[in-house]
C-alpha cells in the first residue's frame, strides 16, 4: 500500500478520533454491507429469454454506446470486472430473463435449474443473488396490464410466473447461503385517468394474495412489493401504488421497496425511510436517481444520496435495509456506470458512519440547534477521501479514478470486439 495513502489515512483517523469515532471500526462495519448491483445495466434491461421483444413496461434505455453484453457469459463477465474495482463482497440482483439456459421456456414456466449457471458462477466468485420476475417485455403485457389484468388466464399466468420466480429465489438463499430479496413490480396502470381506479387494485391484491399463498423459508427468500407514481403509459394512474403497497406490505409482512425514482419529482425516499422502518421488520431499497421522470440515471454522490446514507445509519437501519441498485444507462461504458454507482452508495455510507451522530442527536435533544448545524457543516470537509483511498486500497481495489484506467482496456479489449 503506498505510504502516502497510509499516511493520510492516519492523519484523518486522528481528526475523527477527536469526536469518538474510530475509523478501524467504521471500516470493519462497511465491509460487512452488501450492496444488491442490478445485472440490466449490462445489456439495456433485454435478457436472453426473449430478447427480440420490445422493450416495455414504462421502461426506457436511451444510448447506442457499444460493448452491450448478449449472452450470459458476456454478461458475467462484465459483472466480474466491475466487482474486482468495487470494495467489498456483493450481490447480483437478477430478472427472470436473464435465464442461462438453451431451453425455450416461458416466463410461466420457470425453474431453478435454467438459472443453475448463475448460481454456480455465484458461488465461485462468493456472490448473493436476488431476483425478479419480470412483468413487461412479454406478449402478455402488451396491453399494460399484468397482475391486475381484467382477463382472467393473462392474469393467472402472471401469477404462476410470481409463483415460480419465488421458489427460484428460494433455491438461490438455499443454494448461497445467503437470503434472496424477490421483489415483485408490475407496470399496471392507464394512460388516461380511467372510470374505475378500485377493480384493478383489488385484481391485484388478489393476485398478490395467490402469489404469496405458500409460506417460504425466509431465511432463504424474503418477498418484496414495489410501487411506482407513474410511468410511460401509465402516466394517469398506477395500480401499484405507494398507498397501495405500503398497505398490502405491512398487513402481509412482506418488505416495502422504496425506490429513489418512483414518487414525485420533490418527493425524497429519505424522508420515508424511518417511518416506515417502525412499521416494519425490512425495508429493499432501491438506489436510482430519477431525472424530471423516472429515469434511473447512473447514481451520484448528490444529496439525496448522501441523506440515504445518513437515514440509514442514524437510524441504526442498516441491520434491516437490503439495498439495490436501479438504474441504466446505454450512453456511457455500462461496466463503469456499475462502478460509478456501486462506489457511490459505498461512500455515502461511510460519509454517513464518519459523521458525529452522537454529538449532534445531544445537541439536538438539548435544544443546542447553534452546534448541530455547526458540526454538520464542519465535517463537510473533514478528510472522507483519505478513509475511503485507505479502504480502496486495504480491500485491494483501485484508488480514486485509477479503476477508469481498467475500465477502458477492458473496452479496448473486450467490449469493443464484441459483434465485430
Amino acid at each position: 500500500m503506498q505510504q502516502k495513502i497510509v499516511s493520510n489515512y492516519e492523519s484523518a483517523k486522528e481528526q475523527y478520533a477527536q469526536h469518538g469515532i474510530d475509523v478501524d471500526q467504521v471500516l470493519s462495519k462497511l465491509e460487512k454491507i452488501k450492496i444488491s448491483m442490478h445485472c440490466w445495466q449490462g445489456d439495456d434491461v433485454r435478457g436472453f429469454l426473449n430478447k427480440d421483444q420490445d422493450l416495455t413496461g414504462g421502461i426506457s434505455v436511451t444510448g447506442n454506446y457499444p460493448g452491450a453484453a448478449s449472452t450470459p457469459a458476456e454478461l458475467r463477465s462484465d459483472l466480474e470486472k466491475a466487482f474486482s474495482l468495487i470494495p467489498g463482497k456483493h450481490k447480483v440482483n437478477l430478472h427472470a430473463i436473464y435465464a442461462d439456459t438453451e431451453e425455450k421456456v416461458e416466463l410461466d414456466k420457470i425453474e431453478p435449474k435454467h438459472y443453475q449457471k448463475w448460481v454456480d458462477w455465484s458461488k465461485e466468485q462468493g456472490l448473493g443473488l436476488d431476483f425478479n420476475p419480470t412483468c413487461f417485455s412479454h406478449e402478455n403485457s402488451k396491453d399494460g396490464f399484468t397482475l391486475s389484468h381484467s382477463d382472467p388466464a393473462i392474469r393467472q399466468f402472471w401469477i404462476d410466473h410470481c409463483k415460480a420466480s419465488r421458489k427460484i429465489g428460494a433455491y438461490f438463499g438455499e443454494q448461497l447461503g445467503q437470503t434472496c430479496v424477490t421483489n415483485v413490480w408490475v407496470p399496471d396502470g392507464f394512460k388516461d385517468v380511467p372510470a374505475d381506479r378500485m377493480a384493478p387494485r383489488q385484481r391485484l391484491k388478489d393476485a398478490l394474495d395467490q402469489v404469496f399463498a405458500e409460506d417460504l423459508n425466509p431465511a432463504y427468500n424474503l418477498d418484496a412489493v414495489e410501487s411506482k407514481l407513474f410511468g410511460l403509459g401509465s402516466e394517469a394512474y398506477v395500480v401499484g401504488s405507494h398507498e397501495f403497497y405500503m398497505g398490502y406490505g405491512i398487513q402481509n409482512n412482506k418488505l416495502i421497496c422504496l425506490d429513489a425514482g418512483h414518487f414525485h419529482p420533490t418527493e425524497v425516499i429519505s424522508n420515508k425511510l424511518s417511518s416506515l422502518a417502525l412499521f416494519t421488520d425490512g425495508i429493499l431499497l432501491h438506489v436510482s436517481r430519477p431525472m424530471r421522470w423516472d429515469s434511473d440515471h447512473v447514481v451520484t454522490l448528490d444529496d439525496e444520496l448522501i441523506d440515504i446514507g445518513r437515514e440509514l445509519v442514524r437510524g441504526d437501519l442498516l441491520g434491516k435495509t437490503h439495498i439495490g441498485l436501479d438504474f441504466f444507462d446505454a450512453s456511457i461504458n455500462r461496466v463503469a456506470a456499475w462502478v460509478i454507482g456501486t462506489r457511490n452508495t459505498l461512500k455515502a455510507l461511510l460519509r454517513a458512519m464518519l459523521d458525529p451522530v452522537e454529538a449532534l442527536k445531544k445537541a439536538e435533544l438539548e435544544g443546542d440547534y447553534t452546534t448541530r448545524l455547526a458540526l454538520t457543516e464542519e465535517f463537510k470537509s473533514y478528510p472522507f477521501g483519505a478513509i475511503w483511498d485507505y479502504y480502496c486500497a486495504k480491500m485491494g481495489v483501485p484508488v480514486r479514478e485509477e479503476w477508469l484506467a481498467e475500465v477502458k482496456t477492458y473496452e479496448n479489449e473486450v467490449l469493443l470486439k464484441r459483434g465485430v
